[in-house]
């Protein structure tokens, strides 16, 4: 079966960074600036974003363009006879997974604020029913549920209609809205009378915050936000040709990528301070925050619907790539057609993705960490801090050991075309420094993660000693 191909670098850049680009931008990076001391996680991602997250992505691109294969098949085109790295092309389809069992949910609440903001039901209220809007929206499942297959469905629905006519098409023109409509946002931002103060906070690093928390999660986040680590930028790399170099190709996604989750802050913080919405109000931070300043603002109605718009935007974009890999992944074990596999992916979706939906209501008694957790951190924490980085960790040493693909063959795959290139002199950064550290920072990221109040595995060993 000849292979699917992207019609032009455009729809390939725009489409990867629609990728990267989503809720782990404009919903889980501010929360998680605001959770973590602001300017201080803010310099710590922004170094693990270029350290780390652009050398996993030339990774990912090059084996996916030397391989012209999903994640599930990359790996017996490229290692060598006897080999098992292939085994992690499964946990990558699983990673997937477990991703739009989540985010499936999220970009459901968005839109559900998209309408409600168009139908003109969360303007003209009190500052204390505002408030109440997140909560009341995640007690009801048939909000939660409905809007989750609503996304669901729509995604699948695009992609049936294939790479070039469906995921590019739709997702580049998403894509420009969306930047347009976030310049407009974070210049209104600017106005606000709490403009000064969110913006320090935000922007003004104070390194007394800086912990080993703080770094964690700023790494964590830079895999999260650029989709690394579960071979979504793999499969998009088996779609292109190879006129262009891959590290060039990849700066210009992650600037792409840094510039919404920047500016997704520079539209949150400022209403933080305006509103006394608290930076540290954890996922809810986005919808509390931004309800309440367009219930405050002129034409609040207009501008809540444009905000959710781009928010879905955003959201839609992810949603469509992960579900455009796990497609391709499919695709090449079942060897099904593109129509049957969305049919039966888009159904196994639905199933899947309804336990976190109904995680807030229904099922708000099941709490795998602390007191206050819920399916989505469970998750969340699968994805985010145990398969995102192994994922990354196994494509590095993939890339540049003896014993996997071997660097000289990465090398000479990333440099091919016209563009920035890699240079010999990273051999050793990229060989020995990146995995060490991305292995150092997993590894403590875990034992000093709460699996319950007050528990983690350092405490633990701490109080045997």
């Amino acid at each position: 079966m000849e292979r699917e191909r992207l019609g032009s670098r455009l729809g390939f850049i725009l489409l990867s960074a629609g990728c990267a680009i989503g809720v782990g931008n404009v919903w889980k990076f501010p929360w998680m600036a605001g959770s973590h001391g602001g300017g201080a996680f803010v310099l710590v991602y922004l170094f693990f974003l270029f350290l780390l997250g652009l050398p996993v992505m030339v990774m990912e691109f090059s084996l996916g363009r030397a391989s012209q294969a999903s994640p599930v098949r990359l790996y017996q085109k490229l290692q060598k006879p006897g080999q098992k790295w292939h085994l992690h092309g499964y946990a990558s389809l699983i990673a997937n997974v477990l991703l739009v069992m989540f985010y499936t949910s999220v970009a459901g609440w968005i839109l559900y604020y998209f309408i409600s903001f168009l139908k003109g039901d969360m303007t003209g209220i009190s500052n204390e029913a505002s408030s109440m809007l997140f909560d009341n929206m995640l007690q009801s499942p048939l909000i939660t549920v409905g809007f989750m297959a609503i996304v669901v469905v729509l995604g699948f629905v695009i992609l049936s209609f294939g790479v070039q006519k469906g995921v590019e098409r739709v997702t580049k023109y998403m894509m420009i809205v969306l930047l347009l409509l976030m310049v407009v946002l974070a210049v209104n931002s600017f106005t606000l009378d709490g403009a000064k103060e969110g913006l320090t906070f935000y922007l003004k690093p104070d390194l007394n915050k800086l912990n080993g928390e703080v770094v964690v999660g700023a790494m964590n986040q830079a895999f999260f936000t650029l989709s690394l680590g579960a071979g979504s930028m793999a499969i998009f790399g088996s779609y292109i040709g190879k006129e262009r170099s891959l590290m060039g190709e990849s700066v210009n996604i992650l600037f792409l990528d840094t510039f919404v989750a920047i500016t997704a802050g520079l539209i949150i913080f400022p209403a933080c301070y305006t509103f006394d919405v608290e930076p540290t109000a954890g996922p809810k931070l986005l919808f509390v925050a931004m309800a309440k300043v367009f219930n405050n603002m002129a034409g609040g109605r207009i501008w809540g619907s444009l905000f959710f718009l781009f928010m879905f935007f955003a959201a839609m974009s992810t949603v469509i790539a992960v579900f455009e890999n796990i497609l391709a992944c499919v695709k090449e074990l079942t060897g099904w057609g593109r129509i049957k596999t969305c049919i039966i992916c888009g159904v196994a979706i639905l199933i899947l993705a309804t336990p976190c939906a109904l995680g807030f209501n229904i099922w708000s008694g099941f709490t795998p960490f602390t007191s206050t957790s819920s399916v989505l951190d469970l998750e969340d924490f699968l994805v985010s801090n145990i398969l995102l980085p192994v994922g990354s960790i196994c494509y590095v040493l993939f890339c540049v050991s003896k014993r996997g693909w071997g660097f000289d063959n990465f090398f000479n795959e990333a440099n091919t075309g016209k563009g920035l290139k890699l240079k010999k002199w990273m051999k050793p950064y990229l060989t020995y420094v990146l995995p060490t550290v991305i292995i150092f920072i997993f590894i403590y990221g875990i034992i000093t993660f709460e699996f319950a109040d007050g528990f983690t595995i350092l405490n633990k060993i701490k109080s045997l000693f």
